[in-house]
């Protein structure tokens, strides 16, 4: 007997004791990419630092005209649009903040073998489509139905398991308009980039990124509970293999600052001069809206709070600004930040380890070195 598409796909493990990233985790960093942090300054992500998590291939679409979407199952109308056909429709630019499920894997222990993110698997874009609850009442879905199922283009082989990448969100998550689930055909006033999902992708503002299936071509209502593999087994949070665990939904309220100073080149380790240092950075949640951010150069023996942007009720799916007044002292020093949000959520300081190194918010520590004019760098 032959070879099978599962015989090539290892299974989920951990990391041993002191293994360092292999070969395949650095394969898969050299695929996908996280924002560097000093982009954190731009209210709105660059297509190119926006960070991009791609399970198996970029699909290649020479012509976006040939695009097909279906609008099937359960419903009274089957449709098969066009990418002409959905701009047809009222369309909708909202900014939101994405953020990777598996952001801050690679600094737990032990090590979930996977792609390895410290904190950097972010963005935040405006983007612009057609509400997701149009197409659904166009087609006339089945209110009684389940679960609405998104399949993308994107194909390969995980865990054993050959698949299309598929998630789904219940009925009323996808017919609903708080959040607006957006069918997206741009990004930041231009068409989706090929690594952002060109020409098609879900939307799901608050929601972490496994949600937003990108190269999106069909819509499937469905009168049960969609079992598929990047539903019950991949983004499901468990400590032990044997546990069914928890679904993986919505993002916990995190704070990332731009690295104060200047870097070292292999460490990142950064220099700042003694006195006033303007701390800066940006606050998200997607549970409730980010009510106050802290900050503490110590490792968190002390914490003082930050000054938070005004809300802007257009933006409220997307990360908050911060600031905050340092004066540095000769010495070194460990600097985070920490949000919570009006839920009362706040990030821990130490992280609730689980097997898959998911929903990860705990507070990430930068070194900062604060060195004289006339002293060596060290």
């Amino acid at each position: 007997m032959g070879q099978r598409p599962g015989d090539v796909s290892a299974p989920a493990r951990l990391a041993g004791p002191g293994e360092g990233i292999g070969a395949d985790e650095l394969a898969l960093a050299a695929r996908n990419h996280g924002l560097p942090l000093e982009a954190l300054r731009h209210d709105v992500t660059p297509p190119g630092l926006h960070y991009v998590l791609t399970h198996y291939d970029i699909p290649y679409v020479p012509d976006v005209g040939a695009w097909r979407l279906t609008v099937d199952g359960r419903v009274r109308t089957p449709l098969d649009l066009s990418l002409a056909d959905l701009l047809s429709f009222a369309q909708v630019t909202t900014r939101v903040t994405l953020e990777c499920a598996g952001n801050g894997r690679a600094l737990l222990t032990p090590r979930p073998v996977s792609q390895p993110w410290l904190v950097e698997a972010v963005g935040t874009a405006d983007w612009t489509g057609v509400p997701l609850r149009l197409l659904l009442a166009e087609a006339g879905a089945d209110p009684a139905a389940a679960d609405v199922v998104f399949t993308g283009a994107d194909h390969g082989v995980e865990r054993g398991v050959e698949q299309d990448y598929q998630r789904a969100l219940s009925l009323a998550v996808a017919t609903g308009d708080d959040p607006e689930v957006l069918v997206a055909t741009a990004m930041n006033g231009a068409p989706l980039p090929p690594q952002h999902g060109r020409p098609l992708r879900l939307i799901v503002p608050g929601w972490y990124g496994m949600a937003q299936v990108k190269w999106l071509r069909s819509v499937t209502v469905s009168d049960v509970p969609f079992t598929g593999f990047q539903q019950s087994v991949a983004y499901r949070i468990r400590r032990s293999a044997d546990e069914p665990g928890e679904p993986v939904t919505r993002i916990a309220p995190r704070a990332l600052l731009v690295p104060p100073g200047f870097p070292d080149f292999m460490s990142r380790t950064r220099v700042v001069r003694p006195g006033p240092v303007r701390l800066f950075g940006r606050a998200w949640s997607g549970r409730a809206p980010v009510s106050s951010v802290e900050v503490s150069v110590d490792r968190g023996a002390s914490w003082e709070a930050a000054v938070l942007d005004p809300v802007v009720d257009a933006h409220r799916w997307a990360w908050r600004s911060w600031h905050h007044a340092w004066s540095a002292t000769p010495g070194e020093h460990a600097v985070g930040a920490r949000a919570t949000d009006a839920g009362g959520f706040t990030q821990p300081l130490e992280q609730h380890w689980n097997r898959g190194g998911l929903a990860n918010n705990a507070v990430r520590w930068v070194r900062v070195v604060c060195v004289a004019d006339d002293a060596t760098v060290p």
